[in-house]
């Protein structure tokens, strides 16, 4: 029997890797263990074939208005100024519905599909095209910090692993000189929940992201000896690492239910090899003129993102499995909680975005990244089709937007369908379960079956819900 608090994991990497793990899983009837010896093993998925093998997240916090974006709703400008909504403030609502309010920004029909979006996106317009959406998702919250916890990990409450921890979890590294989880937050500040949303949860802290600050001169703190201790240099900084390395590991051998220690060992190995890898990937003067130019990194408005995508596609070229790029901090400004103004709120967020995703897209395409690469944009809810105050909109998790574009799904599609108001989803509704199922399915990973016991529980990143959204998928 094995002990409480004991993974299956561990028992099968005590008893010996290789053929001998999987011999005892054998024997005890279990599948192999999730992380393989050779991360080679798993490139073409643990459950079935992958047709997906990194992923760029690019999450806009704090509630991108579909309506005023991605699903047009020419009935808002009919029903404009009618008081239609709830009499009552739902929860979650930061003030009382107030009168149906109108785009009002233009929408216009483009490409062979003839998709409709709205002018404050005009790059991604012009490749629409390559976009497959989820016109209905929905969320159980219409709060920042549960919201931001649902679409992250599958649960409104802290304490459990993200998406990309999940990832790491089962599939490992495509590299050993380079993280398998990356997130990249604004540069003015983090997200809701902060650092919560990279996190390990239960899972092994190894998992976790490694969180970096693309804006800073050192966006990895600490990985070089600083100058000022001369002696921390050369045969004497090996030495002092190797006996370092010596202590950490007796000491682990003798707690080994503690994952921070093991993490610990993990992280110190990378930090070693990212000392020759790092500096590479970071340096994007080696990119030519026209590319930085085509991400917007040499304007104001566009900067920040720009370098952020521009990263994003360095790390998964360079063997990164997972990277989030983020939109926003916390907080009432700088970032898609448009209560105040929907007009003079969303435009200047959405434009700080709208090149760089268009230019990340091109590139991937370009490179012939995109046979195994999927880039998903996502929020954590909608906004009302009703305005606050005078022009602004409040929390909606009624119906919201996602896309995705690459590797394993189809073009131009879009699956679901919100009410005429786009307050509530209608047709083809998806949670994060769904969603999370989907894209774990393109990595190869049934989502049934991609379980954590914790606390007498076998958990799943999806709990007990979620499909696949096979109407999307080629």
């Amino acid at each position: 029997m094995v002990p409480t608090g004991f993974s299956r994991r561990r028992l099968l990497q005590l008893a010996g890797g290789g053929f001998g793990s999987v011999a005892l899983a054998h024997w005890l009837g279990e599948e192999p263990p999730l992380r393989a010896a050779s991360p080679a093993v798993l490139d073409d998925g643990l459950h079935h074939p992958a047709k997906v093998r990194r992923i760029i997240q690019l999450f806009m916090n704090g509630g991108a208005s579909p309506m005023d974006t991605f699903d047009y709703k020419p009935q808002l400008a009919r029903l404009h100024g009618q008081m239609l909504g709830p009499t009552e403030k739902p929860e979650g609502f930061t003030a009382p519905a107030g009168a149906v309010m109108q785009s009002p920004f233009e929408f216009a029909q483009h490409g062979e599909t003839g998709r409709w979006v709205s002018s404050v996106f005009p790059h991604q317009a012009a490749i629409i095209d390559e976009l497959t959406f989820l016109m209905a998702m929905t969320t159980k919250t219409n709060v920042h910090g549960p919201a931001s916890y649902m679409m992250n990990t599958g649960f409104t409450l802290p304490g459990f692993p993200c998406f990309g921890a999940w990832v790491s979890y089962a599939l490992g590294n495509l590299t050993d000189n380079l993280p398998t989880f990356v997130a990249l937050p604004d540069a003015r500040g983090l997200p809701y929940n902060q650092r919560a949303n990279f996190s390990s949860g239960f899972l092994p802290v190894r998992h976790q992201g490694l969180v970096l600050d693309a804006a800073s001169r050192e966006p990895i703190p600490n990985l070089h000896p600083s100058k000022v201790f001369e002696f921390a240099h050369g045969d004497a900084d090996a030495q002092g690492l190797e006996l370092l390395d010596r202590w950490n590991r007796k000491h682990s051998m003798e707690r080994p239910f503690d994952s921070h220690l093991t993490a610990r060992l993990a992280s110190y190995e990378l930090a070693a090899k990212m000392q020759l890898s790092a500096p590479e990937t970071f340096d994007l003067a080696s990119e030519s003129q026209l590319t930085l130019e085509a991400y917007g990194t040499h304007q104001k408005e566009t900067e920040d993102f720009g370098r952020r995508c521009l990263l994003a596609r360095r790390l998964i070229e360079r063997g990164v499995r997972f990277v989030q790029v983020w939109s926003g901090p916390s907080g009432a400004a700088n970032n898609w909680d448009n209560h105040g103004s929907i007009i003079g709120e969303l435009p200047p967020i959405a434009r700080s975005v709208d090149q760089p995703i268009a230019a990340l897209l091109s590139d991937l395409f370009a490179r012939g990244l995109m046979e195994d690469t999927l880039v998903v944009w996502t929020t954590e809810f909608g906004r009302t089709p009703f305005a606050q105050g005078s022009v602004g909109r409040d929390h909606n998790g009624g119906s919201f937007v996602s896309w995705m574009c690459g590797a394993g799904v189809k073009q131009g599609v879009a699956y679901g369908a919100s009410d005429e108001l786009g307050y509530q989803a209608v047709e083809g509704r998806c949670y994060c379960y769904d969603f999370h199922a989907t894209l774990l399915h393109l990595l190869g990973i049934d989502h049934e079956k991609l379980t954590f016991r914790h606390a007498g529980i076998d958990r799943r990143l999806t709990d007990v819900h979620g499909k696949v959204v096979h109407e999307i998928l080629t």
